[in-house]
């Protein structure tokens, strides 16, 4: 047997063997653990700390929502002048006149915004089911910040989720925002929509996504080489980190920013083999560099930010890529050497080596079962429990409520369908969310009123099960089932 078909024999023992133990706690403690939250007085899933990990703000809204506030603003701001194309201005009215709707007449089904059997593994149909009606023009009207009323509407329909959000105990969610680096007034237009429009709110943390499109900016001539991608996502950061009096909004956005993504369709192949990979400025091709190129230098200049960002007593960001959905499984090595956290990773079922690296270095992934069940992977064999059981840190998400759920409250949506289908206890679903506050990027003071003031301790010295509603045996498993199997490697790797 070759050294590498070992070590994956190896890892694929040991991930059998701690799925295996958690069946044995379970059958041993389940009883013990309910009879344990049963001193949690006030505390139930219900009431524990929840944070929607993984999300997109131009579909955090429900359908419902959408279809309501287009029709609102059809009744409130029908004469009003919302579009300019090629000079000719457009009101309200005359946008729907020509797209030959009527907003009154308009229902679930017309609006066609919800991924089903037709997107499943078809991401390019999937982004079309972003556009209302099929009409672009109505996305860049909705749910576009960049527009000619400003982002107004868009604004508008945050602030509708957040008073949701308000209205649901102790749940927060992670919005992304896009950054494109097509040309270097993108952050100071995100961010003067972001301070105009007042959207802010406590329930919600802000995170960069970063579409991996340069092929698309260099078709269109607005770049030149992948370095003029890198300088206009980076340069107006560092001025404002260096220079905060001269880039106010932007260096105000940037407190209310947590985390960066990098996004886009995993499933496309790179273009192309690249023995040898050009230094960004001389990255001058038509094609688009692969997952790993992005990777390396999203995480190399968050690194050098966050450096020079903490030197000044500024807030830092992390990295949390969508990584493992589809594609590669050599992405999932990327992110393994890169992010901080992971979106989805789906892969990691298909390679039990890096399946165990994740879970030794216990690096959070937010997965969306609901969103894999349309995209890439029938919702029964999603790996999310599988994962659960080895003991990775897990935590739910949502990713596109507008396109994937039927409810106002999708996150619990998510959970309850996940405690329906792998028949999780109160238990399970406090250690999910708990798991989610812990990746999230609530601040230290916000994830100590939700976890415990000592929560960054290890084991259950870490867990104040009244804030928790995580059994301190459920903890004490976790911790010792982890320790052992570090003590293991370190034998292994003595001999």
């Amino acid at each position: 047997m070759s050294v590498p078909n070992c070590r994956k024999t190896y890892c694929n023992q040991r991930l059998k063997i701690l799925s295996s133990k958690f069946q044995l706690h379970l059958l041993v403690n389940e009883k013990k653990e309910f009879v344990d939250l049963q001193v949690a007085s006030h505390s139930d899933f219900y009431n524990v700390g929840k944070v929607d990990t993984h999300i997109h703000a131009a579909a955090c809204m429900h359908q419902n929502s959408l279809l309501k506030f287009i029709r609102k603003t059809y009744q409130r701001d029908s004469e009003r002048v919302v579009r300019e194309v090629g000079g000719k201005k457009s009101t309200l009215r005359e946008v729907f006149q020509c797209l030959k709707l009527n907003p009154n007449n308009m229902d679930i089904d017309a609006l066609n915004m919800h991924a089903d059997r037709e997107t499943f593994q078809r991401f390019d149909r999937f982004n079309e089911k972003y556009n209302p009606v099929g009409a672009n023009e109505l996305r860049a009207l909705y749910l576009k910040t960049n527009n000619y009323i400003k982002g107004e509407y868009f604004a508008e329909l945050i602030k509708e989720f957040s008073d949701s959000l308000d209205d649901a105990t102790n749940q927060f969610a992670e919005l992304r925002l896009s950054i494109y680096g097509s040309n270097p007034n993108e952050w100071k237009a995100l961010a003067d929509w972001f301070i105009d429009q007042k959207v802010y709110s406590p329930k919600i943390r802000w995170m960069i996504q970063v579409p991996r499109i340069y092929n698309v900016f260099h078709k269109l001539n607005k770049v030149k080489s992948f370095e003029e991608v890198l300088d206009n996502l980076f340069r107006p950061i560092f001025e404002a980190t260096l220079y905060p009096q001269k880039n106010k909004s932007l260096h105000l956005f940037l407190k209310y920013v947590t985390a960066f993504d990098s996004v886009d369709d995993e499933s496309k192949t790179d273009e192309g083999f690249f023995p040898e990979l050009p230094l960004p400025a001389f990255w001058t091709s038509k094609k688009n560099p692969p997952y790993s190129y992005y990777q390396y230098y999203m995480y190399s200049n968050i690194t050098v930010l966050n450096q020079l960002r903490r030197e000044r007593g500024m807030n830092t960001f992390l990295y949390r890529p969508h990584c493992g959905e589809a594609g590669s499984h050599t992405h999932l090595v990327d992110g393994f050497l890169t992010a901080d956290n992971i979106s989805h990773g789906l892969r990691l079922k298909k390679d039990p080596a890096l399946q165990y690296l994740y879970y030794l270095a216990q690096i959070p992934i937010a997965m969306s079962p609901l969103s894999n069940n349309s995209l890439f992977l029938e919702y029964e064999l999603s790996p999310f429990y599988q994962l659960f059981q080895t003991g990775l840190m897990l935590s739910l998400s949502t990713d596109d409520p507008l396109l994937f759920h039927f409810t106002k409250e999708a996150l619990i949506e998510e959970y309850a369908v996940a405690a329906q289908f792998w028949k999780l206890t109160t238990c399970d679903m406090c250690e999910i969310a708990s798991n989610s506050v812990r990746q999230s990027g609530l601040s230290h003071p916000e994830k100590q009123g939700y976890l415990g003031d000592d929560y960054l301790k290890d084991g259950p010295d870490g867990n104040d099960m009244h804030r928790t509603n995580v059994s301190q045996i459920r903890v004490a498993f976790r911790f010792e089932t982890w320790s052992h199997e570090l003590e293991i490697l370190e034998h292994v790797a003595k001999r």
